[in-house]
């Protein structure tokens, strides 16, 4: 299959985060690379944050995929009501939901905002596929603003001071580095803050920018000692460290 035919493919969430799309490594795999290899594309648990950021996203980039998410009229998860009405599956609060939108309404009411997410030359949810560092990797753009040149990623924080701590310890460091290498563009964040709902605008320095590539390229090195190396013993690894 061809690249084109590749990315026309991984533009379907059932195959970009499917069987077809395993083919490739993530920035969501690099966690797991590095910490624990063995548990790679094992099952993971969905955790509220990222229900309230995906609806986040779709809201403003899908917002014809909004039907995919169920919400309950409840103050918690652990009422008999919730668990009556979702069936067992993590659901959205309308409380969420409230606070959700009026985010939304705030990141779409700022000029800089709108300019980078609408007014311009966009794509929107783009998939692309790239070899760096002997392996092929995958990413989707939320937003790619053709006429600013800038790939955009919009991301909801608890905190935005905090959220250049936020960006190492969840690899949007290596996010950005594998998404500018497959789209060719410098790469921006949006965030917003749930609490205070104040918006950040980030650019990528060179630092960060290479801090991310030394994660792809270990991450690249753990993948092929542990599923392309036929004479490795997962059994005989061990981490080593001075305390």
């Amino acid at each position: 299959m061809d690249e084109k035919k590749i990315i026309e493919k991984l533009r379907e969430d059932e195959h970009y985060y499917g069987e077809f799309g395993q083919q490739f490594l993530s920035n969501s795999d690099i966690s797991t690379l590095l910490t624990n290899p063995l548990a790679l594309r094992g099952p993971r648990e969905m955790v509220s944050a990222f229900l309230v950021g995906g609806y986040f996203h779709t809201a403003i980039l899908e917002p014809g995929k909004l039907k995919k998410y169920k919400i309950i009229e409840s103050s918690t998860r652990n009422t008999n009501k919730y668990k009556e009405l979702s069936g067992g599956e993590l659901c959205l609060l309308q409380h969420e939901v409230d606070v959700i939108d009026k985010m939304i309404d705030k990141v779409m009411n700022n000029n800089v905002c709108m300019d980078l997410i609408r007014n311009a030359d966009v794509t929107y949810e783009q998939p692309g596929i790239v070899d760096l560092h002997g392996q092929k990797w995958k990413g989707k753009a939320d937003v790619i603003n053709h006429d600013e040149k800038l790939i955009i990623d919009l991301k909801t924080t608890g905190d935005l001071e905090g959220f250049k701590w936020s960006a190492n310890k969840y690899n949007y460091d290596s996010q950005a580095y594998i998404y500018s290498k497959i789209f060719g563009y410098e790469f921006v964040f949006i965030a917003i803050d749930k609490k205070t709902h104040q918006i950040g605008v980030f650019d990528c320095s060179n630092e960060f920018l290479e801090r991310g590539k030394e994660k792809v390229e270990k991450a690249s090195e753990v993948y092929d000692l542990f599923y392309n190396t036929d004479t490795f013993d997962p059994n005989q690894y061990f981490i080593n460290k001075t305390l």
